[in-house]
Parts: C-alpha cells; sequence; structure tokens
C-alpha cells in the first residue's frame, strides 16, 4: 500500500485549520501540526516562531500550508499589536524556510494564507490577481506576508498564495458577528453599507486549499473568493431574509466605528471587490457555494433563538 501523503499545517487550530484537517484526513492524508503547546504527540509538533524554534521532525512532509498569523480583528490596533500581527506571519514563514534550507529535504508544495486586504479600499473596482497593492496597514502587512511566503520559491518549491476573503462558517469568524445583531433586531448596515464584502464558505476555502495541494498547475497568487462579492448593506439584508428578521435602524455612522474600533475599522469599511476568475477559469476550480443566498441557507440553518430548525431551511 502507499504511503500516506502527509500535509503540515501551521495554525491548525483556527477556523479554517480546524476543518481543513478533518477534509484531508477523509481524504486519506496524515495531518500533523505545528504548535505552540509543548504537548506533543507523533502528528504534533512544538515551534516558537517568535523565538525561532521549530522541532525539525515536524518538516518530514509532503505539503506544508501555513495559516499561521495573530488575528487581525481580535484586538485594537496599537502600534504593538500591529507588529504582533505582521510578525507572527513573517516570523512563521521565515522559520520554516531556514529550517529546510538547513536540512535541505523539501515538500512538493508550500501553500501560504494571504488576504484580500492587500488591495486595500477600491471602490467598486474588480480586482484581479495582477492589481496594484493598495493602501494602508492591511496591505502593507500582506505584501510582507507574500513576501515572506516567495523565499520558498528559491528552493524550488511549488509556492501558492491564497488571498482569503471573508470566510463565512456556522460557527466563528465573521457570519457569526454579522448575524448576532440581525437576531437581536439590531441589525444594521456598516458606514455607508456600500463597501464591498468578497467572501467564501469555509467548506470552499478548505477545498481550495487541498485543490491548490493536489493540482501542480495551481502557482503564485490565487484569490480565495467566491464569485458573488456583495455590498455590506446587501450582506445585512440577505442575512436578514434568511433569518426572517426585520432591519429597522439605520446605518452605523463611520465615526461610530472609528470611536469604537480605532483604526481596525478599516476592516468592516474598506470597499474590496474581488475577482475569482483564475481559479475557476485558469485551474477549473468549482464552487458549491458560489452564490451568497446558497451559502447563508447552508450556515444559517439550525441557527435560530430557540436552537431548532430555521423556518427558511430547505433544499439548496
Amino acid at each position: 500500500m502507499a504511503k500516506q501523503p502527509t500535509v503540515l499545517i501551521c495554525g491548525g487550530s483556527g477556523l479554517i485549520g480546524t476543518r481543513l484537517q478533518e477534509i484531508l484526513r477523509s481524504k486519506g492524508y496524515r495531518v500533523t501540526l505545528l504548535s505552540r503547546s509543548k504537548t506533543q504527540g507523533s502528528d504534533r509538533f512544538y515551534w516558537d516562531p517568535a523565538q525561532g524554534f521549530l522541532n525539525i521532525d515536524a518538516l518530514n512532509a509532503n505539503h506544508i500550508v501555513n495559516l499561521a498569523g495573530a488575528g487581525v480583528a481580535d484586538k485594537k490596533w496599537s502600534a504593538k499589536r500591529k507588529a504582533e500581527i505582521i510578525d507572527s506571519r513573517v516570523d512563521s514563514a521565515d522559520i520554516l524556510y531556514k529550517k529546510l534550507t538547513e536540512q535541505k529535504s523539501y515538500p512538493q508544495s508550500y501553500i501560504s494564507a494571504s488576504a484580500i486586504g492587500y488591495y486595500g479600499d477600491r471602490g467598486d473596482e474588480m480586482l484581479t490577481e495582477d492589481a496594484r497593492r493598495g493602501d494602508g496597514f492591511l496591505a502593507e502587512t500582506t505584501e510582507r506576508w507574500e513576501r515572506a511566503a516567495d523565499q520558498f520559491q528559491k528552493l524550488k518549491i511549488r509556492t501558492v498564495k491564497l488571498r482569503i476573503g471573508v470566510v463565512l462558517a456556522q460557527s466563528g469568524g465573521a457570519l457569526e458577528k454579522l448575524s448576532m445583531p440581525v437576531r437581536w433586531m439590531a441589525g444594521a448596515p456598516l458606514g455607508s453599507g456600500k463597501q464591498y464584502m468578497s467572501w467564501i464558505h469555509i467548506e470552499d476555502m478548505c477545498r481550495m486549499i487541498v485543490a491548490a495541494i493536489e493540482n501542480k498547475k495551481w502557482t503564485g497568487v490565487v484569490n480565495g473568493v467566491a464569485p458573488e462579492p456583495v455590498t455590506n448593506r446587501e450582506m445585512t439584508e440577505r442575512i436578514a431574509k434568511m433569518l426572517d428578521k426585520p432591519l429597522i435602524l439605520p446605518n452605523v455612522p463611520e465615526f461610530a466605528l472609528r470611536l469604537a474600533m480605532g483604526e481596525m475599522a478599516d476592516i468592516v469599511l474598506e470597499s474590496t471587490r474581488v475577482s475569482c476568475e483564475k481559479a475557476q477559469n485558469d485551474y477549473g476550480f468549482k464552487f458549491s457555494y458560489g452564490d451568497l443566498d446558497s451559502a447563508l441557507r447552508d450556515l444559517l440553518r439550525d441557527k435560530n433563538e430557540d436552537g431548532g430548525e430555521s423556518a427558511n431551511d430547505g433544499a439548496s
């Protein structure tokens, strides 16, 4: 029997990494993890990128998926927090590259998370992978993140940088934050509501990572978004419709968001309308949830207030 291919996931305890592990194992892969917990096992290895430490036994893998990075929306963006956000991404790539170079044994592919924050605030411009870098902290962070990933090409490792959009999942992540006020009839568009949100269902995001592992044609930057970017107003209205809740409050003004969130309000106020044509047309990726209504129908089912089945549930 052929040996199971091994995928090493860095940042495997997050929203994407947790589901990705399940999908990979169901497809017959051996999944190993790099963890900051010192409790180790046959499939879990210790690392501390900030201190330059990594258990090199972890690098005996056919593919590396690096999802590591401090959450951009977890805390306000002080100067210290900004440094943590950037360093956590760059340091994780740097230590992997350094240790791979030292042992001269390389994986077949290096799949790095990136983000559509690269493009900055661009109104209704449709953005492909060739679009210029935008302005602001998110764009700067993403550029440095991708530059760290580019090192692996020096080792002739096929490198894919997935610019991930707003990941929609049933528990955790953006959808939970967006739907909660709607459930309590306190939902409202943010700012003007005209800013574009380029989203992707978590299942499609994980399937895209698997496709990048399995298809050797995948290389360079690929946008990880669904085919239907929508404005913040459209997103809010369609969540409300799916939950059968009214939207009775006026838009949350930008100044209030800035007051509450500081510079971090860029996350919800910047408009980023992103194309997925490269994934679809160049690599033949097929989305399971290509339109927002089917994604919301799947993710918001069984999530009404009393824990029962939503009245809007039905076949996709």
